[in-house]
């Protein structure tokens, strides 16, 4: 279990939080922007996380390791912001009007609270699909993260 803080967050959201990657942390590590993101190669000004556990289950099934290694463990962290967020707007300006898949963006770092010890992975022709997608968006030049 454990105790979230007060602070004030985007939209009124109160938690639990996660970040789904294949990092391999420990309770109490601060996950914070400026590092190489589970996505793209570059290094990013934000630490992106979710208010649902089946975004953070979507963050960690497309991450692509730590050093590209594709085969690290599949992690979802719960996780407490430090300080203010916002919402995502590479999602919710462009794919989810209103924000459902309750995607967040902080400036400042997250500290690893708890981790999510069994949850149940997309489908496998679900996951093809995504990967395809996104496949298909970067050989088009995107998808690219607003940083």
């Amino acid at each position: 279990m454990y105790r979230q803080r007060e602070i004030t967050y985007a939209r009124n959201a109160t938690g639990p939080f996660y970040h789904g990657t294949r990092a391999d942390l420990a309770l109490g590590d601060l996950l914070s922007p400026g590092f190489t993101s589970n996505y793209a190669d570059r290094k990013l000004s934000w630490i992106y996380f979710s208010g649902t556990l089946d975004a953070a289950i979507w963050g960690c099934e497309l991450a692509k390791g730590p050093k590209g290694n594709g085969n690290a463990r599949e992690r979802i962290y719960i996780v407490e912001p430090t300080g203010a967020f916002e919402d995502n707007p590479n999602l919710t300006d462009k794919r989810f009007p209103g924000n459902p898949p309750e995607s967040y963006r902080s400036r400042e770092s997250l500290r690893i609270v708890g981790e999510v010890e069994t949850w149940e992975p997309h489908p496998p022709e679900r996951l093809a699909e995504m990967k395809a997608a996104l496949a298909r968006m970067e050989a088009e030049g995107g998808p690219e993260i607003m940083d």
